[in-house]
């Protein structure tokens, strides 16, 4: 099966979130169950100076306002996966992050920037870019790749069928309606039945319309888009699409988060041998400057400072947490509001409360190893994949039951629909008195010293990894493929 994964991140060489971990693992996965597969990945300066071997397949010529496109062949570096490269210097070539400018600004040209992602995804399935491969299955990620799926259902020519993974539904790749004539898509397009929005044009909801299939990153938010409440203006669409829409469940990269392995870690540890993670915490302890308190639990938090992310309900808790003889450490950047909070927290509980504002791989490496606890009260979660580093590393997590969390955490208290005892704390409402509550009983457990290592057991046995996910997605690539058979067969009888 020759599959093209397009996206427009990737770990570690360019990161803004958990798309660059799924685009930075998935495509191995596949790989390795037999999947001849291509990336196709812009050339930002982060990929384009990092990628392997990297020859020219064809120069594309002006388009979306680039006056030299280049398409490159080139391998990723660490796993050699195969990839193609978008050389555009005119819309890729510039410092900043890849979709927003140095002051957090959008770029004014994203539209042109990620339409010509899609477009080259849709020529290059087709056939016409490079003679030597061409995709059977298109699968792009989130709002930056789903044009893809415009412009192959626009010019159907080929064999290539569509899957479009949502990753964060809140994120949808909204423009200006008087842009549309740089998209080169006929007038059709440009409707409330395709790509218009609210006045608005969606890439997002160019994915949601026209992939052949739509999944999302975990079972549970598969069903949640489809309600007012989580759908975010989109849920008819959703709901429209019936049975093409479905839910796969993200695993992690089990040899990068690994901690019998990872050199980030003061001292590295295992299930069997777990030791080291008190050694962990200590230097966790020191490195944030709390108390050296080997006995108090310790609540850690690695995520984008934001509203969704539920961090208010965590600093309405701080009291109580203090109370309790607990501290925490957080790691993140966002909002300013919810930076400056943090900070001020920090000032107000030394030796209890640590913050650092920023982002850091390494240190959200060993902020997951050293804290005893991980914290993710969402609003919303489509997958989230901190929960599943946390209880690959010992650490137990606390959650609120949406989306991908609702899939991987199940309550100490009720354990999970097959009767297997639980992982983690899990609480409903997003208010503080329900976090307070969950808070709460995970140290009453933390303080039974082998009820807690035994619940740390177990969330260090799952199989968190990429290989069922993977399994997944290639039956599903599967399924296209014969109904695409079934579909010339009819044509021709």
């Amino acid at each position: 099966m020759k599959v093209l994964q397009v996206g427009a991140e990737i770990y570690p060489l360019i990161k803004t979130g958990g798309l660059a971990d799924v685009l930075g693992a998935l495509p191995q996965a596949l790989c390795q169950q037999g999947a001849d597969l291509r990336l196709l990945l812009p050339g930002l300066p982060g990929i384009i100076d990092a990628v392997l071997h990297a020859k020219r397949v064809c120069q594309i010529g002006p388009v979306f306002g680039a006056a030299s496109v280049t398409l490159l062949r080139a391998q990723m570096p660490y796993s050699h996966v195969p990839a193609y490269v978008i050389d555009a210097p005119f819309l890729y070539r510039r410092g900043g992050g890849p979709y927003q400018d140095r002051h957090g600004a959008e770029w004014a040209d994203n539209l042109q920037r990620f339409g010509l992602l899609g477009w080259v995804a849709a020529q290059l399935a087709q056939g016409r870019l490079d003679p030597d491969w061409h995709a059977e299955v298109v699968h792009a990620h989130d709002w930056h790749a789903a044009l893809s799926c415009a412009y192959l259902h626009a010019h159907p020519a080929g064999e290539a069928s569509s899957v479009f993974t949502v990753h964060n539904l809140a994120f949808q790749g909204l423009f200006p309606q008087g842009d549309w004539a740089l998209l080169g898509l006929s007038s059709r397009y440009m409707s409330p039945s395709a790509l218009e929005f609210h006045g608005q044009l969606s890439f997002m909801k160019a994915g949601l319309k026209f992939a052949d299939r739509i999944t999302t990153v975990s079972p549970t938010y598969a069903r949640e888009v489809a309600t007012a409440e989580f759908g975010m203006g989109l849920e008819g669409v959703i709901r429209g699409r019936g049975a093409d829409v479905s839910g796969i469940l993200n695993g992690i990269d089990t040899r990068v988060w690994d901690p019998a392995s990872d050199s980030a870690l003061s001292q590295r540890y295992s299930a069997s041998q777990p030791q080291g993670k008190a050694l962990c915490k200590a230097a966790l302890q020191k490195q944030f400057g709390l108390l050296a308190e080997p006995d108090a639990p310790l609540l850690g938090l690695v995520s984008r400072l934001t509203s969704q992310k539920g961090l208010d309900l965590v600093l309405s808790v701080l009291p109580e947490i203090i109370r309790m003889g607990g501290q925490l450490v957080v790691q993140g950047t966002g909002e300013a509001a919810l930076e400056a909070a943090f900070r001020i927290a920090a000032d107000a509980h030394p030796g209890r409360v640590g913050v650092l504002l920023g982002y850091d791989e390494t240190g959200a490496h060993r902020l997951i190893a050293g804290a005893d606890m991980i914290l993710v009260p969402s609003r919303f979660e489509p997958c989230g994949l901190t929960q599943m580093y946390g209880l690959r590393y010992g650490t137990v997590p606390i959650v609120r039951r949406v989306g991908g969390l609702a899939d991987t955490v199940h309550d100490v208290g009720q354990g999970d629909s097959a009767g297997a005892p639980g992982n983690g704390f899990v609480f409903d409402t997003a208010q503080p008195e329900a976090l307070r509550d969950a808070i709460t009983r995970a140290f009453g457990q933390y303080r039974q010293p082998q009820a807690w290592a035994q619940l740390m057991q177990r969330g260090m046995a799952e199989n968190l990894s990429w290989d069922l996910p993977a399994l997944q997605y290639m039956a599903l690539y599967e399924r296209l493929g014969s109904e695409r058979l079934e579909m010339k067969r009819r044509d021709v009888d």
